[in-house]
């Protein structure tokens, strides 16, 4: 009996050893709010690549990239020798997922968030994946509070302002975002409205809608505001120089990823974008 009782305390402490020494898992992320969430959790350090979405906090624009994320390579990704893939549902082409997958190494996929219940998932479901409940429960405590903070601010605000998001790349015809979009999300969960919400996803927006709309603030990425070439060149864009926004000078740039990622932060954006369009209150 007593050698059966050593000899079970034996298997249990070696299988406790096996694990300990397990060595960490290569991950590679694909898209900019699941590598911010993996930083934010405490596994940073198990990363070896990113894909092109990925650059917060700066150590992960330093990351190994594996290119957009919806235009991947087989050799991009498996170059990294990941055993680990963590990539959002726009990840692809498909084709490149598949093939992937054929190599037996392990993809979970995730939501490509467009809310904050998607974000709290998220994050919740990395926990899961990586092991480190504990930090994920931690990491959405935080999130809570902040989105509490912003509730309280919210309700006792009467103006909400009307918001145009105005997507442009390049010589290209500027985009409106209208529903079922990160930008009407935050918009909206900030205490805005989104003036364009008729629309469904992005539509491109001719002076005659700009007018029509009669936006209060432009709200923009401060890479695509770089791009168009600062406000003044913003305000020459057919249409916008009519505008109350355009009178009031009332633009407001944000970082493409704290606004429309939806990752850890995207409450504090929520929380900076309310500030921005009530400064004057």
């Amino acid at each position: 009996m007593m050698k059966f009782i050593l000899t079970t305390i034996f298997l249990i402490l070696s299988i406790n050893v096996s694990h300990a020494h397990q060595p960490d898992r290569r991950i590679v992320s694909i898209g900019g709010a699941l590598t911010e969430t993996i930083y934010a959790l405490g596994l940073g350090y198990r990363l070896v690549g990113s894909d092109t979405t990925s650059y917060f906090p700066p150590s992960a624009a330093s990351l190994p990239k594996t290119g957009y994320q919806r235009a991947l390579s087989v050799e991009g990704v498996l170059s990294l020798k990941p055993d680990l893939i963590i990539a959002t549902e726009d990840a692809g082409p498909p084709s490149v997922i598949k093939q992937i997958s054929s190599t037996g190494v392990q993809i979970n996929r995730l939501k490509s968030a467009k809310s904050m219940k998607d974000t709290r998932e998220n994050i919740l479901t990395l926990g899961k994946i990586l092991n480190v409940n504990a930090a994920a429960k931690t990491l959405v405590g935080k999130f809570d509070a902040s989105l509490e903070q912003l509730k309280a601010t919210t309700s006792v605000q009467t103006n909400k302002p009307k918001v145009l998001f105005i997507m442009s790349h390049g010589s290209s015809t500027p985009m409106a975002a209208g529903s079922e979009t990160s930008a009407n999300s935050i918009i909206e969960i900030a205490g805005g409205i989104n003036v364009a919400n008729a629309y469904t996803g992005y539509k491109p927006l001719s002076p005659e809608a700009v007018v029509k709309f009669s936006p209060e603030f432009i709200l923009i990425t401060s890479r695509t505001l770089k791009q168009i070439g600062g406000n003044e060149a913003l305000f020459k864009l057919p249409g916008l120089a009519l505008t109350p926004a355009a009178k009031s000078g009332n633009v407001i740039d944000m970082d493409g990823l704290l606004l429309l990622g939806f990752g850890p932060r995207s409450a504090a954006a929520a929380l900076e974008l309310n500030k921005r369009l009530n400064a004057d209150d």
